[in-house]
């Protein structure tokens, strides 16, 4: 493993893009999404940022003159995509600054690649073939869409919300990552999964002790549940993806 999977705060300075054309507009609007300040050098020198949400523009520095003699005090990360011979010495004033660097589709400019990505709020997952196959990196990224809920970032939120709470009420250390498990894998978790976050917040809140529904031990059979699929005209590849879930 060449690369270590990491997760870069963007929001702690600005990023420096490189780059022109339909290349250089897919990694500006993959930086929106992060929240990220862009200071951005488009070589060709057309800033196209048509379907940008107004909020975003105010994020965005649409920078002029050489990018080689661009100040980078406060710059986080420099991305190169669409740059032509401007990448490779990007590549360079970044390492010679500690700066991470990513030169699209030329590994040894680059001290970072960007994975494949399944975004789901605050579940975010990463697939990475070490920049040798994107494409197999998308398959994966694919299958486990299919297998993921769309709400399950809906879930992470709603254990971040209560997290300090319950373990101000669990003085035992061990038992913290129990009584989430019980949450994730129980009643409340289904709730929130199916988009019933007030019920699922009043029965956490009906938990009267979170030590003792911590550390429980579940007895007998659970209650089970049933799920009718339907295939529509017959054919099983025209199965939803919430199907999908439901057999797996």
């Amino acid at each position: 493993m060449r690369f270590l999977p990491v997760f870069l705060d963007l929001q702690a300075g600005a990023v420096l893009l490189v780059g022109a054309g339909d290349l250089a507009r897919a990694k500006l609007r993959l930086l929106i999404s992060t929240g990220a300040r862009i200071r951005w050098y488009a070589t060709d020198g057309d800033h196209d940022v048509s379907g940008v949400e107004p909020a975003a523009l105010q994020r965005i520095e649409l920078a002029d003159g050489d990018p080689l003699d661009a100040d980078l005090t406060g710059v986080v990360a420099i991305v190169c995509a669409g740059a032509g011979d401007a990448g490779p010495v990007m590549s360079a004033r970044a390492r010679a600054v500690g700066l991470p660097v990513n030169v699209m589709d030329d590994l040894s400019h680059s001290t970072f690649i960007f994975p494949a990505i399944v975004d789901r709020g605050d579940v975010v997952v990463a697939v990475g073939t070490g920049g040798s196959s994107p494409v197999v990196a998308r398959r994966v990224r694919e299958r486990i869409e299919a297998a993921l809920p769309a709400s399950i970032g809906d879930l992470a939120s709603f254990i971040g919300r209560w997290r300090k709470s319950v373990h101000n009420r669990i003085p035992e250390f061990p038992l913290h990552r129990r009584f989430w498990e019980r949450v994730v894998d129980g009643p409340i978790g289904a709730l929130v999964l199916a988009g019933r976050t007030d019920e699922a917040e009043t029965a956490l809140k009906n938990i009267r002790d979170a030590s003792a529904f911590a550390g429980a031990q579940q007895t007998g059979k659970g209650e089970g549940s049933v799920t009718l699929v339907g295939a529509g005209p017959g054919d099983p590849d025209l199965l939803t993806l919430k199907a999908l879930r439901a057999l797996q």
